[in-house]
This record gives structure tokens, sequence and C-alpha cells, in this order.
């Protein structure tokens, strides 16, 4: 999310209206409001699991600062169909994979067991499948040997910081294509 607002500035075609999360005490709250961007929370617990209350106060939040676009950065509740309907091919996400390799979580670890020799992160539109909506951009960096899942993490997530960013300044000015960024 910081690099993502960090890189919305001069010619950058968009700006951060809103940073919101799920967690009231999460630290890029803080961090945002420091660096001038409006914040909010709806804590998901008080819901219970009931997904639709919850995302009808999400959405009376997003709705109220009339974004042009949703970055999901560390999000990690997953959507209805619903909500993800009211603002699609406007929602993007960033994924620890090379998708369509290693949907959902521990990716690292997956890419790891397998015996992959490469591994990387993806830019991609949300859709209700959970990480599969068109693929707008990936960064790969090669598996080392005595990789961890952390030492790995750590290496896909400077390839996060650089992609996710150059994405979203492509699409915002309507550029779907796919943007491949190598270590």
């Amino acid at each position: 999310m910081i690099k993502l607002v960090e890189s919305m500035t001069g010619d950058h075609p968009a700006r951060a209206v809103l940073v919101a999360s799920n967690d009231p005490e999460a630290g890029g709250l803080k961090k945002a409001a420091a660096m001038g961007i409006d914040t909010g929370a709806v804590d998901h617990r008080p819901f219970k699991g009931d997904r639709a209350a919850f995302e009808a106060e999400l959405r009376k939040l997003i709705d109220a600062a009339q974004p042009d676009i949703l970055c999901l950065a560390g999000f990690m509740r997953i959507l209805t169909p619903s909500f993800i309907a009211a603002y699609q091919g406007r929602m993007l996400n960033i994924h620890p994979s090379l998708l369509p390799k290693y949907k959902g979580l521990h990716t690292h670890q997956r890419a790891l067991d397998a015996g992959d020799d490469e591994a990387g992160c993806t830019v991609h539109e949300v859709t209700p499948v959970l990480d599969d909506g068109p693929i707008l951009g990936q960064a790969r960096v090669p598996v080392e040997p005595g990789d961890t899942a952390d030492t790995l993490a750590a290496r896909v997530l400077t390839q996060e910081h650089r992609l996710y960013p150059a994405v979203l300044r492509r699409f915002a000015t309507g550029d779907r294509g796919f943007l491949g960024l190598n270590d």
C-alpha cells in the first residue's frame, strides 16, 4: 500500500483517496494518515461470519470516497460475488505467485515443495473466482539453492513493490495489456 501511494505523485494518472482496512489497528492506516490520505476501517469481527453485512458497511466507506480504482494490498478476506460485481473491472489485486500457479495461501512454500526454479508475483483484476481474474502483470525471481519460504517471500516482495505501482499506472490510463518484469 505504501509503495502504491508513494507512486501516485507527479504525472501519475491516479491519486489515493482512501486507505481502508478490516482491522482498525492495521499499521497501514496510521502510515496512510501520516501521508495525508483519508483512512477508514470496518472491523469484520463484530459481523461474526455475516459477510454480506460486513461488505455493506465496507461499500459505504468505499463509495463515500468515490474511487475510480480499488487496489487490494494485504486484504486477506474473500469477497463475495455481489461485492466484486459492484466494482467489476475496477478492482486490482496482487498475489505472491505466478498465477495461475498456487492460488490461495502458502504460495512460497508450495513453489519450493514443487521444486520450481522460479517464483514471483502477479497483479490481476479481481473476479468472483479467487485469484483468477485477467492477469495484468507478473514479475519473476529465481528460486535459489537453500531458499526458505521466508527468503523467497522477501525477494518476491521486492518485486511486488515494483510491479504493482507499474501496473496501476498503466491501468489508470486504460492500458490493460500484460506487463512483465524480471529480477
